[in-house]
């Protein structure tokens, strides 16, 4: 894992993270012919760009309360095939696509959290690892909904 100077070493590289996630989404939505699937693609990649703005205003105004809660996990993600995005891909193929990404943010900050000394900043990277495995968790929801059922 990569070593951080400061606060705002970590605080960049969490937005750069984040801005990382805007631009897979965007690009997967980009790629999506169902419309309605784009359209969930899109939602995501705003979510993102909400994550990277309340970061930017932590580093801003050096603010570090977030509440923290548990999510619940299907596990869904751990026994699927990684895929790559295309554009035709399946809307089953995206799910599983989105669904290891948030794993890997979930992963992400949870480790930054884990090593981390600032104990606002820890509780920041902990409500961020919270929100990732909240959107794993709709991913897994309608993967359940729409993949699972037909099978």
């Amino acid at each position: 894992m990569k070593s951080f100077e400061t606060v705002n070493d970590v605080l960049d590289f969490a937005m750069q993270s984040e801005q990382e996630a805007v631009d897979f989404y965007t690009s997967l939505a980009d790629k999506m012919q169902n419309e309605e699937m784009k359209s969930v693609f899109l939602q995501f990649a705003q979510e993102e760009v909400g994550h990277k703005a309340r970061l930017q205003k932590i580093k801003d105004e050096g603010i570090f309360d977030m509440p923290v809660e548990m999510v619940r996990d299907l596990k869904i993600s751990d026994y699927v095939v990684r895929t790559k995005a295309t554009p035709d891909m399946e809307y089953q193929d995206a799910l599983i696509l989105a669904m290891k990404r948030e794993k890997a943010a979930f992963k992400l900050y949870t480790k930054l959290s884990e090593s981390c000394e600032h104990p606002g900043l820890k509780n920041v990277f902990q409500a961020l690892a919270v929100e990732e495995s909240k959107h794993k968790l709709r991913f897994e929801l309608e993967y359940d909904d729409y993949v699972m059922r037909e099978n």
